[in-house]
């Protein structure tokens, strides 16, 4: 099973919520960057946050990869959700190669208990930081960290 986590691009200071921030221009060059990474990678699902600005980030790496699968939106990869329930979220896409399309802290504390199981040791992750994991099982630490790109 492979894994790719990435954190949105760069998106507004300011919208009625945090739920309701967008990409900036600069966000969105920021994920297209981010985007040519994945290309050729056995991607078979993207799933995303709810979150306006994670929902921009997979539609814009779904067109520039020209997947055409529909990203599928999740509730349980908000900032503040609990990175263990994400990982047994995750164990229904075990056959799979995914691309989780989330926020801090939780994509860092989520690759930190995949890798080191425990979220004691986050991994820094920027906007429009994607990170490659590989493993089995997506279990607290039972994964490898394969890559980090930082735009």
């Amino acid at each position: 099973m492979k894994v790719w986590v990435l954190r949105h691009g760069e998106a507004q200071a300011q919208a009625r919520s945090d739920a309701e921030r967008e990409l900036t221009r600069n966000g969105r060059e920021q994920v297209l960057h981010s985007a040519a990474y994945l290309m050729g990678q056995p991607l078979q699902r993207i799933l995303a946050s709810p979150y306006v600005r994670a929902q921009q980030t997979a539609e814009l790496v779904r067109q520039a990869l020209g997947f055409s699968e529909p990203v599928v939106i999740v509730p349980w990869l908000t900032p503040d959700n609990d990175p263990r329930q994400v990982l047994s979220h995750l164990d229904a896409y075990a056959n799979e190669d995914v691309l989780l399309v989330s926020h801090q802290p939780l994509v860092g504390a989520l690759i930190g208990l995949a890798v080191h199981g425990s979220i004691q040791q986050p991994q820094p992750m920027n906007t429009a930081s994607l990170a490659e994991l590989s493993g089995d099982f997506p279990l607290a630490g039972a994964m490898e960290l394969d890559s980090v790109r930082h735009v």
